[in-house]
């Protein structure tokens, strides 16, 4: 059954069921139903081949992108929290000739069926790969990411083995805190939902507390989780760490969750039993776009501590020979302008699977680390375990080559006296040879170059930007 179709049963069976909301309104299934085939229709008429939408979360988002899917209008979601040049990178590198979102200099302005929609000849027009759905871009690492494009056969394959692997806890009520313009969102927000039937509640991210890309107002948070007592979010590991810290200190905000979905990094096991000591069902999972988002996740009677969970039904992930994990059944199109996209694809992520098939999360291909003595590890182990102190609000660690590990830090406000023994603390934890030998006190930021516009550490460029400090470190322990 297609995604319309059953959006279409439930209109029919069961019209006034809520299907989306903001603060202010509720949208019914049969409202979102007349809406989605109003709206398809609209834009047909306009002759729109593709269409770039920049909208914060909310009813009208969901609305745009279903209605571009059952209109087969190729829809490209631009970030928010992308910068200016970024933004207009996805507008001219996909080829766009509509845009939904604020007035922009050389296009043409109408609103003809209330959405701020402009027109515009694109000046590019890539050919794309066939059956061509969206154009979802990679946060990465520099200013021109990479557009990958997915088709809707496997975003809904991707969310009907979601739907399924959650279904034993009956979630009633999603609670969307992560943009909607990210695939991960976009999926389990909207799609997910509509296809297990019942209700997404999608906020502007204002309202959640989100002031930047990787910045949350925890008052503002808290303030929503309690009016609105989700059964589900998705969330990235910092923000699990903020909420195990709510929980703490108000134990009844757990008391509605029946899935907490976490991704988007390693996450650090005794994080994981944190949470669940505060009553959060917190489940591990792990996905990138180029595979259309989830592959394997933690579920409901399926889940092993420190895994990655067992992967979805819908595709197959196996170990390569230098431990790369591979995953095939679910490959993406092609990234745009290169089309061309093998059946298997290389994740750039180390792992292994355990005897059962859980999936184990290392670190990064590229990351590893091989000390100047000759051991190797991924710092990305080291990286997750700092989640653990409440001193270290980001930290990146780097050795390869050298005789001792330097930890490059950002330290939580007030917590500057705490960090020297909880550093030891951790260090206590792990192996010599991955120990943190030293460390450099650090600010990361956006304007400062060490964060991606989404919040994640740019690891090469603070390692530029910190190179003579290291140096210097290791110096007075050289061989």
């Amino acid at each position: 059954m297609s995604l319309f179709d059953r959006i279409a049963d439930i209109a029919a069976d069961d019209p006034s069921r809520i299907a989306l909301g903001d603060m202010e309104q509720d949208v019914t299934y049969a409202e979102l139903h007349s809406r989605v085939q109003a709206l398809a229709q609209q834009l047909l008429d306009e002759d729109i081949s593709r269409l770039a939408l920049l909208l914060d979360n909310g009813p009208a988002w969901a609305l745009v992108d279903l209605a571009c899917m059952l209109a087969e209008i190729v829809i490209v979601p631009i970030p928010m929290f992308f910068s200016a040049r970024q933004q207009e990178w996805l507008v001219e590198s996909s080829g766009v000739d509509a845009l939904i979102g604020p007035a922009r200099d050389g296009w043409t302005t109408t609103k003809s069926f209330g959405l701020p929609l402009q027109r515009r000849i694109p000046t590019t027009r890539v050919r794309l790969p066939l059956n061509t759905a969206k154009i979802t871009y990679t946060s990465g690492t520099t200013g021109k990411p990479k557009g990958v494009c997915l088709s809707v056969e496997q975003m809904m394959k991707v969310a009907g083995s979601i739907a399924e692997r959650v279904a034993p806890v009956n979630i009633q009520h999603h609670l969307a805190l992560l943009p909607l313009a990210t695939l991960l969102e976009n999926i389990t927000g909207i799609y997910v939902p509509l296809l297990a039937g019942v209700t997404s509640r999608l906020l502007p991210l204002r309202v959640i507390g989100m002031t930047g890309s990787s910045q949350f107002s925890p008052d503002m948070l808290a303030q929503a989780l309690h009016r609105w007592q989700p059964h589900s979010v998705v969330l990235v590991p910092e923000l699990l760490r903020l909420l195990v810290r709510f929980c703490a200190m108000q134990p009844g905000l757990s008391s509605s969750f029946r899935f907490i979905a976490v991704g988007g990094g390693k996450v650090a096991p005794g994080l994981l039993e944190q949470a669940q000591r505060v009553g959060l069902p917190v489940y591990e999972g792990y996905g990138l776009s180029e595979c259309g988002s989830v592959v394997a996740m933690n579920g409901p009677g399926v889940a092993r501590k420190g895994s990655a969970g067992k992967p979805l039904p819908h595709c197959q992930v196996a170990i390569a020979a230098d431990r790369e994990i591979v995953v095939s059944g679910t490959s993406m199109l092609g990234y745009i302008g290169e089309p061309n996209v093998a059946s298997t694809i290389g994740t750039g992520d180390l792992g292994h699977i355990d005897a059962e098939g859980f999936l184990y999360i290392t670190g990064r291909k590229k990351n590893v680390v091989i000390t100047a003595f000759g051991r190797n590890f991924s710092p990305e182990w080291i990286e997750a375990e700092a989640q653990l102190c409440p001193a270290i609000a980001r930290m990146v660690l780097f050795g390869d080559g050298m005789p001792v590990n330097v930890a490059v830090v950002q330290i939580m406000p007030g917590c500057e006296l705490l960090l020297d023994e909880q550093i030891a603390l951790l260090n206590q934890r792990l192996p010599d040879y991955a120990q943190i030998h030293h460390y450099i006190i650090a600010q990361f930021s956006k304007d400062s170059g060490s964060l991606t516009d989404n919040g994640r550490l740019k690891r090469d460029h603070i390692f530029n930007q910190y190179h003579a400090q290291i140096n210097q470190l290791c110096a007075g322990n050289a061989l």
